[in-house]
């Protein structure tokens, strides 16, 4: 089997989502190797030497500089075509759910998002997939013979194993259209000093038990105490008190941490949708019937206001030692 990785990288570094589908290729075993699209490869496959990886195929092109959906797209395709990938995995970034099906189509490949895990059954990769907003578990396999999986971020080990030998690079040739380029990303606007919370290891996230966005340094406090990201659920969104790229839930960003302090958040089964696959999930709320609660390892009923300051202390002693 053939496992080709889709490497998305931002600021010259590879991403981290990237590095767990490495991690989830070697779960599934096959010859693994990567594919760089970008202006200049040169920095990223440097950094792909380093990972246990059979080869690295490159694709650049100067417009290439920002990402283009057709673009990267027809490059990919052409990369798994020249390595004869039986299965391309793409980590489930913004990016990686846009690009997925796109290539899916391009290969008349079946196509299964937001993987939590992989198995395999008689030979065949059964690939973990939650429906129903998260409340069952589907068991695909995929019967094309190309398969396309994007997989879900902080699941899977990020793979910086060391190579058991040196990973040849190839250099693909891409013919483009210029129509290839008609859809660009102008411009990507990161929020500075904030980490992304669709990738975090820990989130803190505030709902409308918060009572307005005034309070919301209570949130921030504690998630600086952790060293984490801060989330927000849609009714807080929508009420204007925190931008959209906090959102977690169905109609927001899916995470996956390894701690999710969710605070004043009734637990509708949309924000449920978007966290259930975190690894430990504490609740903080006033009103003990709280759906949330449900699926909370740990639970704290009583006010926010007074929890949260002497919470952030507590955290803030134990990561002082």
């Amino acid at each position: 089997m053939n496992i080709l990785v889709y490497l998305e990288d931002r600021n010259g570094q590879i991403r981290k989502p990237s590095l767990e589908a490495i991690g989830a290729a070697h779960s599934m075993g096959g010859n693994i190797s990567a594919a760089i699209i970008s202006a200049d490869t040169s920095a990223i496959a440097t950094q792909a030497k380093e990972l246990n990886l059979a080869a690295i195929y490159t694709a650049s092109d100067s417009r290439l500089a920002n990402y283009s959906p057709r673009a990267t797209g027809c490059a990919l395709a052409e990369i798994a075509k020249q390595a004869k990938a039986d299965v391309i995995l793409i980590g489930a970034t913004g990016r990686g759910k846009d690009l997925a099906p796109r290539l899916a189509i391009r290969l008349e490949a079946g196509y299964v998002p937001d993987v939590t895990a992989f198995a395999t059954e008689n030979g065949e990769i059964i690939a973990i997939h939650p429906v129903y907003a998260g409340k069952a578990q589907m068991n695909v396999r995929v019967t094309t013979p190309i398969k396309v999986y994007s997989t879900r971020p902080n699941l899977w080990k990020a793979s910086k194993d060391a190579p058991a030998g040196q990973p040849e690079v190839t250099n693909v040739n891409v013919s483009f259209e210029d129509s290839d380029f008609k859809e660009r990303t102008k411009e990507l606007v990161l929020a500075q000093g904030k980490l992304d919370v669709a990738e975090a290891d820990i989130i803190v996230s505030g709902g409308r038990g918060m009572r307005g966005p005034e309070n919301w340094q209570l949130i921030e406090n504690l998630a600086a105490a952790f060293g984490a990201a801060t989330g927000a659920s849609r009714a807080v969104v929508d009420a204007g008190w925190r931008p959209h790229s906090e959102q977690v839930g169905q109609t927001g960003k899916t995470v996956s941490p390894t701690l999710y302090v969710a605070v004043g958040i009734s637990g509708a089964v949309q924000h449920l949708a978007g966290m259930s696959s975190s690894k430990t999930i504490v609740a903080i709320n006033k009103d003990e019937n709280a759906p949330i609660f449900s699926l909370a390892d740990y639970g704290l009923v009583g006010d926010a206001f007074e929890i949260l300051p002497a919470l952030t202390e507590e955290i803030k002693k134990l990561r002082s030692h």
